[in-house]
């Protein structure tokens, strides 16, 4: 089902009936092969991506898309807060470190007046069925600050009675009466940000924590009531080793018996990031390495008993996530993979992304320009962007394609009410990948054979307009 926008242009707003993901049994990839497609891609948790957008976007149109909210809709909520107690060096995330505590209440007193500002146009509460806060640290603005948002949160929406609450914690400043706080506004899921537990490749980042402290974080959470766990960890970081990153994922699945683990893969990119500068660049493992690395985790995942998620999620059988694989109702968005079925994301707070039917908005990313237009009753806009059909067809493609590993562009194009043949300039496209033997290719159904999901990326990129006129051939490009 579509309807118009205020933009004009068609939204849809039916979602895409759950079907089982197929699979098929391919050989292993050569690393020849995968390091064929190695070069840089966007990760895709939006299309079009963030470079993409623009000054279209303004917070009366903002205010538009908030008053076109169908009342009985499904909402997701996510809150930034860019403070952290101390900054790791391979961070790339919008941080600072937080000296003050009252620069935290004050930012938090930033958050319950936008919540405010956001509610104002909505025709209803909505139900709010997922809320994640990231960062940055959250729990840096402390259980005070974090419940007073919350409440305010609670107050101004409707929360769904099975509403997921998570948070990113950072083991080394997460104390038991934080986490006791936490249990008592309701979080069911926390993630812990292990990334190595070599001590050496911690010190080469900045991140000295012991696999005690992240197990102590762990059992303070559960023990408050938050039983759902995840971690992240990373590949790519100075010094690491396929034996060493093989370790650190056993080691930290049995401490910490994990429900998610994330691998994520470093992304070394100094002249953005200033203080990436602080790492010794002749550390950096190279292609081959880090290919050796993400193969290296993904084994010893799999040989613990988890299923793979995309590109670089895991997850236990039993887990939702793994559930909503199975079943292809498995998400992407600014958080990574997600079984929340919300269709609008809101973002709260400096940098934060939104996601509607129409586009993305991004508040002012930083801090004075958020506060200055927050305080002048300003919806924070900074930039956004407004969806044409045409992106609006090529990003259902592009989140099948990361989420199932496969896509029926008849079917994609049917939501979509345009023929098929729109996709054929695609299927020549990749027929490079098909002699390469990344993905298969029945009539207009695609699919990627399961030892090339870390290379889903450059299938996805074919379907990137904006990429190809701006880069190499797609073909020609992964970022393993």
């Amino acid at each position: 089902m579509f309807r118009q926008g205020r933009d004009g242009g068609e939204q849809q707003v039916a979602s895409v009936k759950a079907k089982p993901v197929p699979s098929s049994p391919m050989p292993a990839l050569s690393d020849e092969t995968l390091l064929k497609y190695a070069g840089p891609v966007p990760r895709y948790t939006s299309y079009p991506t963030a470079n993409h957008f623009d000054n279209a976007l303004t917070s009366d149109l903002y205010r538009d898309w908030l008053r076109d909210i169908p009342p009985d809709a499904d909402l997701s909520i996510y809150f930034h807060v860019p403070f952290c107690r101390q900054l790791c060096w391979f961070c790339g995330c919008n941080t600072t470190v937080l000296r003050e505590a009252e620069v935290a209440r004050a930012y938090a007193d930033l958050l319950v007046r936008e919540l405010h500002l956001v509610r104002r146009p909505m025709p209803e509460a909505g139900r709010v069925r997922h809320i994640h806060w990231g960062g940055g640290t959250p729990t840096a603005l402390g259980s005070e600050a974090l419940a007073r948002v919350m409440d305010e949160a609670r107050a101004l929406l409707d929360f769904d009675a099975a509403a997921e609450l998570a948070i990113e914690i950072d083991p080394r400043t997460l104390t038991p009466e934080l986490a006791r706080s936490l249990g008592r506004l309701g979080f069911s899921r926390a993630s812990i940000g292990v990334q190595d537990v070599d001590p050496a490749v911690q010190a080469a980042v900045n991140r000295v924590q012991p696999i005690g402290v992240c197990v102590a974080a762990a059992d303070a959470l559960r023990s408050a009531g938050i039983e759902r766990v995840n971690i992240d960890l990373m590949i790519g970081l100075p010094g690491q080793t396929e034996d060493g990153v093989r370790r650190s994922v056993e080691a930290a699945v049995e401490a910490l018996a994990p429900d998610r683990v994330a691998v994520f893969a470093y992304a070394h990119v100094p002249g953005i990031k200033r203080h990436q500068r602080l790492i010794d660049a002749t550390a950096l493992p190279g292609p081959a390495a880090r290919l050796a690395q993400t193969r290296a985790a993904a084994a010893a995942l799999s040989g613990l008993g988890y299923v793979a998620i995309g590109m670089d999620h895991y997850a236990r059988p039993e887990d939702p996530l793994a559930k909503a694989a199975r079943l292809a109702g498995l998400r992407r968005n600014f958080q990574g993979y997600t079984d929340d079925p919300a269709a609008v994301l809101i973002g709260i707070g400096a940098s934060a992304i939104g996601a509607f039917p129409q586009g993305y908005v991004q508040n002012e990313p930083k801090v004075p320009a958020y506060r200055r237009a927050i305080e002048s009753g300003q919806l924070p806009v900074a930039r956004g962007r407004v969806l044409s059909a045409d992106d609006c067809l090529r990003r259902d493609a592009i989140e099948r394609i990361m989420c199932d590993l496969r896509v029926d562009l008849d079917e994609v194009a049917a939501r979509w009410h345009v023929p098929a043949s729109r996709f054929d300039p695609e299927i020549e496209l990749l027929r490079p990948l098909v002699a390469d033997g990344l993905v298969t290719v029945s009539g207009r159904s695609v699919e990627v054979v399961p030892d090339a999901r870390h290379a889903v990326r450059s299938v996805c990129a074919v379907f990137d307009r904006y990429f190809r006129a701006a880069q190499a051939p797609a073909g020609h490009a992964a970022g393993l």
